[in-house]
C-alpha cells in the first residue's frame, strides 16, 4: 500500500473511516473473582438471586411485639407483656407469638411469627417473667421487611456498569462471588527518539525526559485499559521494526507510539509500521490541530497509532482516536463531555483547513458570564492541558473567532453525570424487562426509587420523577389508576401511559397444606396473613376485597379486620410477602404471581389489574421518556411480558390513556 504523507492529509471522519473499514473493535468478556473485580464494568445483567434481608429481622435491640399490645402505653401506664424467649442474631428457631407476649430479640435477628414491630429496649423494663413497655411502637417499626433492600430477581446491576465498592458490596450481600466482566484491552505503548531519555536519568544536553509514556499509560487506565510501557527506542529502524514486530505477535490489542511521525530524515515510524502487515498504513496526516503528523495503521488485525512527539498534540490526538477504541474494548461507556456557554475573550486565529482544538482558560466577567482566553504556551509544552480548563473545537471552514463571539467550551474536568431516567413508584419486574430491552440498543442509565404507587404519583406531583409506576385502584368504580390524578390534584401536570397487566392473588404454600380456597379463610383462626404496606396498590386492592367480603357478612370493616391474624402486619414489598409465606411466618399474603413462581409456591388468581406509568407533563418530551415509552409499545416486550409469569401487554400498552392537554 502506498505510504500517505502530509500531501493526502485527511479529515478526522475520513481517517476514523479507513481505520474502521480494516478494524472493528470487538469487546470480550471473562469471569473473575468478586475480589478482583472492583472498578471492572459488568459485561451482563446481574440478577439478584436471594432477597436482601432473606426475613424479616429485627433493626434494634429490644422486644418483638404486635404493635396494637402497646397501644397507649407511657410511662404512668406500661403495657405488660408475657415474656416468652430470647432470639439472637443467626437463631434458626421458629418461634411465634399471640396477643400478650413478647420475645426478646437482639438487632438482626429473625422477627418472629405473630410479631409487626419490635420495642427499643431502653423503652423496656423486664421483671421475671414480664415486660412493661413504656412507648407504643407502630406496625413495621424498627423492622427491616424480606426484601426490603433488594427483591429477589430484581435487577441489582446493569450491563456496562463500572463496579465500585458500593456496586462489590452488593454483590457480596447476594452471595455473588464471580462476576462476569469486560476485558481489559492491553496496550503497548512504545516511545521512540534520539533525545528521549526515561524520568531519573541524567539529563544531558539535548535530551528530555519521557513525558508521554506517562501520560498516555494514565490515559488508557483512566478510559479502562491496561497499558504496557515497553520502553524507549532510539531512532533505529530495524531495531524499531523488530519491537513492533514483536508487539504485533503478542498478546496485545493496541499498539501506540509516540515520537517519529513526521516527515523529516529522523521520523521513521511511519516506514516502519507500513512494513508491519497489511493493510499497514491507513493515514499519515490529518487536519487537525494539534497533531497533524498522526500515523494510523492496522497490522495482525491490531491498530497501530502513531502519535506525534509533542505532548499536547499526543494527548489531543489519543482522545480523539485510541481512547473511544479503549472504551469499547473495555465495555465503557463514550465519554459525555460537558459545555458550557462562554464568550471568546479575544480575536482567535484557527488554521482554516485543519479541524482545531483550541484550548482555553476560563474567567468569569463582572456580569457573572464567561469568558474564555486562551492558551497559549503551544503543543510542545506538557502544561497546555495542564493549564487548561476546557477547549474550542473550530471546525475546518473557519479561520477566526470575533472577540466576544459565542463559544461552547467543553470542559477536560469530568462531572458526575446523572441517571438519564429516574423512575419512582411501584416497582415491578416488568420494568427491569423493559429497561434491559432498551439498553441493547441505547445504552441508558436508569435510577430506580420504589415508594409504591402513591409515592411515585406524589414523586409526579412535585416534578422529582420522570416516570412513576402505579397501580392504584379506586373503589368506587374498580378503575385503575386515572382517577387519583384528580384525587391528587396533578391531572393538570401529568400524562399517564398504559403499561400492562399484572396478576395479582394469594400466594400459599407450596401444595395449600391449609387448604385454602379464598379471601374468606384468612378469616379462620388457624390461618394468619402479612399485609402489604399502607399506600402501596396491593394494600389499596386487599382493603377494597375485604370491603367487599364486610358487606357480604353485614359487618363493619373494622370488625372484620380485627378477626384477621396478621392484618396489622406489613410487608413492603411483593417480594417480602412470598419470603413471609415461604419461611412460615405466614399461611397467606397478597401478591403478584412472578414472586409465587420464584419462591416455588402455590397461588389463588384474585384479579388482574394494570401497572401504568404516570409522567409529568414538563418531562414527557424528553428524550429517554420517549424512548422508555416506545420501546413499552414494541411488539419484542409485549413478547417478553407474554413469556413472564404473571404479567401481559394489553391492547393500550404504550398508548397515552390521559393527557392534561
Amino acid at each position: 500500500m502506498e505510504i500517505k504523507e502530509f500531501h493526502s492529509v485527511v479529515s478526522i471522519a475520513e481517517a476514523k473511516e479507513r481505520l474502521f473499514s480494516s478494524y472493528k473493535p470487538e469487546p470480550e468478556s471473562e469471569h473473575v473473582a468478586l475480589n478482583q473485580a472492583l472498578y471492572r464494568v459488568a459485561a451482563e445483567h446481574i440478577i439478584a438471586p436471594v432477597d436482601v434481608p432473606p426475613f424479616d429481622r429485627a433493626s434494634m435491640d429490644g422486644y418483638a411485639v404486635l404493635a396494637r399490645d402497646t397501644f397507649y402505653s407511657d410511662e404512668e401506664n406500661p403495657a405488660e407483656l408475657k415474656f416468652k424467649d430470647y432470639i439472637t442474631a443467626g437463631d434458626n428457631r421458629k418461634f411465634e407469638i399471640v396477643p400478650g407476649e413478647a420475645v426478646g430479640i437482639a438487632t438482626g435477628a429473625p422477627m418472629p411469627k405473630g410479631a409487626n414491630a419490635v420495642v427499643m429496649v431502653e423503652y423496656t423494663h423486664s421483671e421475671k417473667s414480664w415486660v412493661k413497655i413504656y412507648r407504643p411502637v407502630a406496625p413495621g417499626e424498627n423492622v427491616m421487611a424480606a426484601g426490603s433492600d433488594i427483591m429477589r430477581g430484581e435487577t441489582v446491576l446493569r450491563k456496562g456498569t463500572m463496579l465500585s465498592p458500593r456496586e462489590t458490596g452488593v454483590l457480596a450481600a447476594l452471595g455473588i462471588m464471580e462476576v462476569k466482566v469486560y476485558r481489559k484491552p492491553k496496550v503497548a505503548i512504545l516511545s521512540t527518539g534520539d533525545e528521549i531519555i526515561a524520568p531519573g536519568d541524567s539529563l544531558n544536553f539535548g535530551k528530555i525526559y519521557d513525558v508521554n509514556s506517562r501520560a498516555i499509560a494514565d490515559s488508557v487506565i483512566e478510559n479502562g485499559g491496561d497499558p504496557f510501557f515497553d520502553g524507549i527506542i532510539e531512532d533505529n529502524q530495524e531495531l524499531l521494526k523488530k519491537k513492533l514486530m514483536n508487539l504485533v505477535s503478542g498478546e496485545y490489542d493496541i499498539i501506540i507510539t509516540s515520537g517519529g511521525t513526521s516527515a523529516g530524515a529522523g521520523d521513521i515510524s511511519y516506514k516502519v509500521i507500513d512494513e508491519l502487515g497489511k493493510p499497514g498504513i491507513l493515514v499519515h496526516g490529518v487536519a487537525i490541530k494539534p497533531g497533524k503528523p498522526t500515523i494510523i495503521g492496522v497490522a495482525g488485525g491490531k491498530p497501530i497509532f502513531g502519535l506525534p512527539g509533542y505532548p499536547t498534540s499526543a494527548m489531543i490526538v489519543f482522545y480523539v482516536f485510541v481512547a473511544p477504541i479503549i472504551r469499547v474494548l473495555a465495555g465503557l461507556p463514550k465519554e459525555e463531555i460537558t459545555s458550557i456557554d462562554a464568550r471568546a475573550s479575544m480575536r482567535m486565529f484557527s488554521a482554516k483547513g485543519r479541524y482545531e482544538y483550541k484550548l482555553v482558560n476560563l474567567v468569569r466577567a463582572s456580569d457573572g458570564s464567561l469568558s474564555a482566553y486562551p492558551v497559549l504556551t503551544g503543543s510542545g509544552a506538557i502544561t497546555t492541558l495542564a493549564e487548561a480548563d476546557g477547549y474550542i473545537e473550530v471546525p475546518e471552514n473557519v479561520s477566526m473567532l470575533s472577540e466576544g463571539e459565542e463559544v461552547k467550551v467543553a470542559l477536560l474536568s469530568k462531572a458526575i453525570r446523572p441517571a438519564d431516567l429516574t423512575i419512582i413508584g411501584s416497582h415491578c419486574i416488568g420494568v427491569d424487562l423493559l429497561l434491559n430491552l432498551i439498553n441493547k440498543t441505547v445504552p441508558m442509565q436508569a435510577k430506580i426509587i420504589n415508594v409504591g404507587s402513591s409515592g411515585g404519583l406524589n414523586a409526579v406531583k412535585r416534578g422529582e420523577s420522570d416516570i412513576s409506576g402505579t397501580h392504584l385502584i379506586y373503589e368506587k368504580t374498580g378503575e385503575y389508576n386515572i382517577p387519583f390524578l384528580s384525587r391528587l390534584k396533578i391531572d393538570k401536570k401529568a400524562y399517564l401511559v398504559r403499561g400492562y397487566d399484572r396478576e395479582q392473588g394469594f400466594i400459599i404454600a407450596k401444595d395449600n397444606p391449609m387448604g385454602i380456597k379464598g379471601i374468606e379463610d384468612i378469616l379462620r383462626d388457624d390461618i394468619s396473613t402479612v399485609n402489604r404496606n399502607a399506600g402501596s396498590g396491593t394494600r389499596v386492592l386487599l382493603d377494597l376485597e375485604l370491603s367487599k367480603l364486610a358487606e357480604k357478612k353485614n359487618i363493619s370493616m373494622q370488625e372484620l379486620v380485627k378477626k384477621i391474624k396478621g392484618y396489622e402486619i406489613e410487608a413492603k414489598s411483593h417480594s417480602a410477602v412470598a419470603a413471609a409465606v415461604a419461611y412460615g411466618r405466614a399461611d397467606i399474603g397478597l401478591a403478584i404471581k412472578t414472586v409465587a413462581e420464584q419462591y416455588e409456591l402455590d397461588f389463588i388468581p384474585l384479579k388482574e389489574e394494570k401497572y401504568d406509568l404516570a409522567i409529568p407533563r414538563e418531562k414527557f418530551g424528553k428524550k429517554e421518556v420517549q424512548t422508555f415509552i416506545k420501546f413499552l409499545g414494541s411488539n419484542e416486550f409485549k413478547e417478553k411480558l407474554r413469556k413472564t409469569t404473571g404479567l401481559k401487554p394489553n391492547s393500550e400498552t404504550g398508548k397515552v390513556i390521559y393527557s392534561p392537554d
